[in-house]
C-alpha cells in the first residue's frame, strides 16, 4: 500500500506548543533549525540537544498563532518540555503539551483529496498551506502531514475516508524509511549527533544561525569532516520489527558497529534506517542483533550528502 493513495492517523507522536512573544527568539538558541526560515507557508525538520550535541528529541516545528508547534515521539514530550523550561524562565514564553488539542493525519499520494478540503499543496518538501484552522505540509514527495484542530478531527477524517483508502501507522513509517528521514525514538535518546541522522540533509540543521545548545559539537563534526557513522537504509528478511537502538554487527568489527532508527514492514521484508560506521556498512556484511544475527541489505537513499551544500542552509 505504500505506493498507493491513503490516509492514516498519526497517533505516534505529540505536540509541544511552545507560544508567547519570546518564543521563536527561546527556541532560536535551543534548536538545530533556523527559526528565521520559518514562514506560513514553510516548515522544516530539527532536533534539540544535549550540551555535548547528542539529541534529545528530533520533530517536526511549523508555526501557529502566538508561537509554534513541534511534532515528536510522544514518550520524548514530557522529558523534552521539562528540559525546555529550565530555559524558559526568564522569557515571554510558555510551553505546554498540546496533543490533546491536534488530529494529525498522514496521507500519501493524496493531493485530490486535500483539494476538496481546500488546501492546494505545493509540490516542494517542507511546504505549508492553510485553509479554515486546517495546516497541510509537505514532508517529502508525495507525502503529507495534515494537522487540524481536535475538534474537526472526526469531519476530515470522514471526508478523507470517503475518498482514499485508511492504512495503518506501518505504511506510513514505510514511506518515512523510504524518504530517509531518520527520528530520535525514546530508545535512541542521547544517542545519535543530527548528522548520524542525516538531519542536515534533510533541512533540519542551519551552520548559519548562530549559537545554540549543543551547535559547537555538531559545527565542528560538519566542518572537519570527522563524522564516521551516518544514516542508511537496509532491508531484512524478517517477520519481526527490531527496536529502535537494536545493535548491529560486522564481521570486521569486535563491537556493534551501529543501531536500528526505526523500521516498518514491506511486504514479506522489512525496510529500515540505521546509523552504521560507514566503513563497515560499505563492506556490505551486516547483521542485526548479532554477529550471527540475520543479514541486512543496503538499499539507496533519496538524496545525497553534501558538506558543501549543507553548510549554505
Amino acid at each position: 500500500m505504500a505506493d498507493s493513495a491513503f490516509f492514516c492517523p498519526l497517533t505516534h507522536e505529540g505536540v509541544l506548543a511552545v507560544r508567547g512573544a519570546d518564543a521563536a527568539k527561546f527556541l532560536q538558541g535551543q534548536l538545530t533549525c533556523n527559526l528565521n526560515y520559518l514562514s506560513d507557508t514553510q516548515a522544516s525538520l530539527g532536533a534539540r540537544c544535549t550540551q555535548k550535541g547528542r539529541m534529545q528529541s528530533s520533530f517536526r516545528i511549523l508555526l501557529q498563532g502566538d508561537g509554534v508547534l513541534l511534532a515528536m515521539a510522544t514518550e520524548l514530550l514530557e522529558p523534552q518540555l521539562a528540559d525546555l523550561k529550565k530555559y524558559a524562565v526568564f522569557s515571554k514564553s510558555k510551553l505546554t503539551d498540546e496533543s490533546a488539542a491536534w488530529a494529525r493525519f498522514g496521507l500519501a499520494n493524496a493531493d485530490q483529496a486535500l483539494a476538496s478540503l481546500g488546501l492546494e499543496l505545493p509540490a516542494a518538501t517542507d511546504s505549508v498551506v492553510r485553509s479554515e484552522q486546517l495546516i497541510a505540509i509537505r514532508v517529502s514527495p508525495g507525502r503529507v502531514e495534515l494537522w487540524a484542530p481536535v475538534e474537526q478531527a472526526e469531519a476530515v477524517r470522514s471526508q478523507l475516508a470517503a475518498q482514499l483508502q485508511t492504512a495503518d501507522l506501518n505504511d506510513w513509517l514505510l514511506g518515512q524509511v523510504r524518504a530517509g528521514i531518520g527520528q530520535v525514538m525514546p530508545q535512541t535518546r542521547e544517542l545519535f549527533i543530527p548528522q548520524m541522522l542525516n538531519l542536515q540533509a534533510v533541512g533540519g540543521v542551519s551552520f548559519k544561525k548562530g549559537c545554540y545548545t549543543g551547535q559547537e559539537i555538531v559545527a565542528r563534526m560538519q566542518y572537519l569532516g570527522k563524522l564516521k557513522r551516518r544514516l542508511y537504509r537496509l532491508s531484512l528478511n524478517a517477520a519481526e520489527l527490531p527496536e529502535p537502538g537494536t545493535p548491529l554487527f560486522s564481521p570486521s568489527h569486535n563491537s556493534s558497529i551501529g543501531e536500528v532508527v526505526i523500521a516498518a514492514k514491506a511486504d514479506q521484508m522489512v525496510e529500515l534506517l540505521a546509523v552504521l560506521q560507514a566503513e563497515a556498512a560499505e563492506s556490505g556484511d551486516v547483521h542485526l542483533g548479532t554477529l550471527e544475527g540475520p543479514g541486512l541489505q543496503l538499499l539507496d537513499l533519496p538524496y545525497q550528502l553534501d558538506r558543501d551544500r549543507e553548510i549554505q542552509h
